[in-house]
């Protein structure tokens, strides 16, 4: 299960590509009413948390290929969002959605591999970590678009997102 969990994120631009351009094509080639589409954004918040703007979202899509791997685009991935009902919703639903990022404090190495690969917690160190029971916790926060790259990351199988 591991191994299929990081090979499922490794691939998340590609799966992120396939969605977002079924996304579009039912909105524009199928009149799917974009209501529809902010509905089940919102749906998949309630579950997930805040899942479609990395793993679905057309816009998050054409973002993700404009600022490729700069270092600025933690920061600067923020921004597109702030006009996006769904980002809204499904970022305050974080905090109570089904799935979580979860941290096992008994097998954590505290390598902080996790809180390096996450842009929540590089963008405010001071004020968020997956790890540390002090700090607030990035997969909770409103910003955390569940990449899942602090998981795959993860030496031991200590993050997990699940139930």
């Amino acid at each position: 299960m591991k191994k299929l969990t990081k090979l499922i994120i490794s691939k998340r631009i590609v799966i992120l590509a396939i969605l977002g351009a079924l996304v579009y094509i039912a909105s524009h080639n199928y009149d799917i009413s974009l209501w529809y589409i902010v509905l089940f954004g919102i749906g998949t918040g309630f579950i997930f948390g805040k899942v479609f703007c990395r793993w679905m979202c057309p816009i998050g899509f054409a973002m993700e290929l404009l600022m490729g791997g700069s270092a600025q685009f933690g920061s600067m991935y923020q921004y597109h969002k702030v006009g996006c009902p769904i980002a809204w919703v499904s970022g305050f639903l974080n905090k109570w959605s089904l799935f979580r990022i979860k941290v096992n404090n008994d097998t954590c190495i505290k390598c902080s591999k996790c809180d390096k690969e996450c842009y929540i917690s590089t963008l405010e160190p001071a004020k968020f970590s997956l790890y540390k029971p002090e700090k607030l916790k990035s997969g909770d926060n409103y910003s955390c678009s569940k990449c899942l790259k602090c998981v795959a990351v993860c030496p031991n199988g200590s993050l997990t997102y699940k139930v």
